[in-house]
C-alpha cells in the first residue's frame, strides 16, 4: 500500500511543470512558442539563460525529491525506481495539462544522480564520447542511454531497473523529431 501512495506522489511531483511556472512569470506560454515543449531547452531558447537555469533546476530536484524520499521512507530499491519512473512520466505526460508535458531529460538526470551515482556515470560517459564523435547533444544522450542501459544489464540490475528503463524508451519516443533532425544534420 505504501509503494502504491508513493508512486501516485511520484506521478504528482512529476506533475509539476517548471517551464509552466517560469513561463508564466514572464508572461510567455511556452506551449506556443517554439518547439511548444514544457522543458528547459525550449525555456531558454524563448526566453533566456535564467529560465532555462530555473527551468533546469526545477525538473532536477523533482527527480532529486523523489529517490530521497524513498530513501527516507527506507522502501525497497525497485519501488524506489518505479517512483523514479513515475516522477519521468508525470513529467512527460502531466493530467492537468492533458498529457502534454516535458520530455524529461532534467528530471531524468536529477534521477539519476541520486538514485545509482555510479550506473549515472556511465550515462555521462557515453553521452560525452557520443557527443565528441557526432558533434551532437541529441545523439550524444542516446550513446548515453546505450552505456547506462549495458550498465545497468551487466551489473545484473536489470530486474530492479526495468520500469526506469522503460522511462528511458518513452522519453526517446517524445525526442523522436530532435533525433530525427540530428540525424539528418549528418546526412
Amino acid at each position: 500500500m505504501l509503494a502504491l501512495l508513493y508512486w501516485l506522489l511520484s506521478y504528482g511531483v512529476g506533475n509539476f511543470m517548471t517551464a509552466f511556472f517560469v513561463g508564466k512569470v514572464y508572461n510567455v506560454n511556452l506551449q506556443e512558442k517554439r518547439s511548444k515543449n514544457l522543458g528547459a531547452r525550449n525555456a531558454g531558447s524563448v526566453i533566456g539563460k535564467a529560465a532555462f537555469t530555473w527551468t533546469l533546476l526545477g525538473d532536477l530536484l523533482k527527480g532529486i525529491l523523489v529517490v530521497v524520499l524513498g530513501r527516507y521512507l527506507q522502501l525497497e530499491e525497485w519501488v524506489i525506481v518505479g517512483g523514479a519512473c513515475f516522477v519521468i512520466l508525470g513529467h512527460l505526460f502531466p493530467v492537468w495539462l492533458k498529457f502534454n508535458g516535458g520530455k524529461g531529460v532534467a528530471t531524468f538526470v536529477g534521477v539519476g544522480l541520486v538514485l545509482s551515482p555510479e550506473l549515472f556515470l556511465f550515462m555521462v560517459i557515453g553521452t560525452v564520447l557520443t557527443a565528441l564523435v557526432t558533434r551532437s547533444l541529441t545523439l550524444g544522450m542516446l550513446g548515453g542511454f546505450f552505456f547506462y542501459t549495458s550498465a545497468i544489464i551487466i551489473s545484473g540490475q536489470l530486474q530492479t531497473y526495468i520500469l526506469l528503463l522503460l522511462a528511458i524508451v518513452l522519453m526517446l519516443i517524445k525526442h523522436k523529431s530532435n533525433i530525427q533532425e540530428s540525424l539528418d544534420r549528418k546526412k
